[in-house]
Order: C-alpha cells, then structure tokens, then sequence
C-alpha cells in the first residue's frame, strides 16, 4: 500500500445494546428480559465479550494508521476506499451483510464467542488481530475468495449477495413467473425461488437440495458456480415442475419474468428490509457476480 493503512471497523449492536435502545435504561431492559425468562445479566456477559474484542482489535491497529468504526446499518452510505482493511467483529451474518458494498477489499473475520458462532467467516480470535493487519498491510495475507451471486434488472437495478438471492412473493401466497435456463423454460406457481453460492449451500440452500432429493451438485464456497431451487413448485394446467433445479457457471444465466401483479419481491442475504419490487412484467438476469469476496483464511497466525 502506497499510503496510510485504513482499518474499517464494522459491527452490529449487540442484544444488550438493542434491549436498552429499545427500552430506554438497564432496569426496564432487565425487567422486560425477567417477564421473558430471560437473564440480563447473561446478556450483559455477552456484550462486555463482544466490547473486549473491539478494544481488543482497536488496540492492535498501529497508531499510525487510520481507523473508523462502523454500524452494520450505516453500510449503505458508507464509501469504501479501495486499499481499506475490513475488520469484521462478530457473527458470520456480519461479513455477509458487508461483502454487496465491497469491492476486493479484504475482510478480516473476528469472532467474539468462538464457543457461540461457527465462525465460518469470522474465523479468527481477537488476539489474532495484531498478526492479521500486519499480513494485509504487507500484503502476504493468506486469502479465500468467495463467489458472489447477481440479480440485475433492465432499469438498471442491481443486487450482491454473499450466500443467496431469494425471488417470491411478500406474502404466503404463491409466487408466479416464468423461468428460462438455457433452451429450458417454464412458468412456475410456487413458494419462490434461491439462486445460492457455495457459501450459502450450507444454509438454506442445503435444506431445499435435501427436500428435493436434487441430483445436482451443491458449489464449494470458492467454486465459479451457483446452484438455483423451486420452492415447492406446483404443477397445473398453466404451470411446471420440470425446470425445478440446477447449476450455473460460467457466464450462464437464469432469466425470470415476474407475474405478480403486486408483491413481488427479490432480496439477498435474507435482508428483506434491502429488496427490490417486481411488479408483473418485470424481468430479472440471475447469475455469478464480477465481483468476490476476499476473506482471510484460516490460515493466518
């Protein structure tokens, strides 16, 4: 790096943090947690773990550089520099929630509570920090690169995700659209449809491979390739069953045309709250991102 180092800080409020946001001071907050059997006090053990990593973090970062500290709900507005080191503290989701707004910058994982989250992506202690940032400032950082899934609309709309973009309905009411893979299409009446990378096949995408007894192969998490599943689809008069699964790599595509007339709905990550509306006639182009997510490996000291 040519210039000053500068260590992007992401987090997100802890349960504590939330309780008392949401009811103004601790004893409300201990009592709201008594009537849900819940114990504050396990809570608040928690949040002080969490704030240790941070001042753990913060102290690795050589006074010399820049650092800023940011709120998972400020992401949107935030603009990243390209040589940034991303400093993710918390659970797995964190790192996915990030990862749309970047663009090649690494991302180092820090897990609080190794014994609460699986640290699939927030992979290293807190400790670990110091060792980490000096490796990405020199940049022989061992790396994971992680594909991308991108939904893309004509308007020009666009949206990332980490693990998968979910297409349906608002409601519980069935999702209706045609679906073209290839020389294969179909119009579909069902409870939506995933078009997931390898890191989100452990997930969701797992339990719907499961369901349907799919022959298909589920992508590794660095694999070039995505895999897409019918939820539940429903075989009429109007509509199939045939184009139900399947892999795309390459620069394969997946293209749906939304017959919802109101409802419809394209979101990643499970962040509803970032969607896209799809009104009937809407058409959307499903396939692998440019862009990756560079992880730091488990590999690091």
């Amino acid at each position: 790096m040519s210039k000053v180092p500068r260590v992007v800080v992401v987090t997100r409020p802890t349960d504590y943090e939330s309780l008392i946001a949401r009811h103004g001071t601790r004893e409300q907050a201990r009592f709201f947690s008594k009537t849900r059997g819940v114990s504050l006090d396990e809570v608040e053990a928690r949040h002080r773990r969490f704030e240790r990593a941070v001042q753990t973090l913060t102290q690795a970062i050589p006074t010399a550089w820049r650092r800023i500290r940011l709120g998972r709900a400020d992401l949107a507005q935030f603009v990243f520099e390209p040589d940034d080191i991303v400093a993710a503290v918390g659970q797995d989701g964190l790192v996915a929630n990030v990862a749309k707004y970047l663009s090649g910058q690494l991302v180092i994982g820090l897990n609080p509570e190794p014994e609460v989250h699986p640290g699939v992506l927030v992979r290293h202690r807190p400790e670990q920090a110091a060792s980490l940032l000096a490796a990405a400032a020199a940049g022989n950082c061992p790396v994971q690169t992680r594909t991308m899934v991108e939904a893309r609309l004509p308007d020009g709309q666009r949206l990332l995700a980490l693990n998968e973009v979910f297409v349906g309905h608002t409601s519980h009411q069935s999702a209706r659209y045609r679906l073209r893979c290839g020389e294969q299409q179909e119009r579909h009446s069902s409870s939506g449809l995933i078009v997931s990378t390898g890191t989100g096949a452990t997930g969701w995408a797992l339990s719907i491979h499961r369901q349907l007894r799919s022959a298909c192969d589920l992508p590794s998490p660095e694999e070039p390739k995505l895999a897409f599943f019918v939820r539940e689809p429903w075989p009429s008069i109007a509509t199939g069953t045939n184009l139900s699964s399947g892999v795309l790599d390459g620069d394969a595509s997946l293209e749906l045309v939304s017959e919802m007339n109101e409802g419809g709905t394209l979101f990643g990550d499970g962040i509803e709250q970032d969607r896209i509306e799809l009104p009937w006639g809407t058409r959307v182009i499903l396939r692998i991102a440019p862009e990756r997510l560079r992880v730091a490996s488990r590999k690091a000291a």
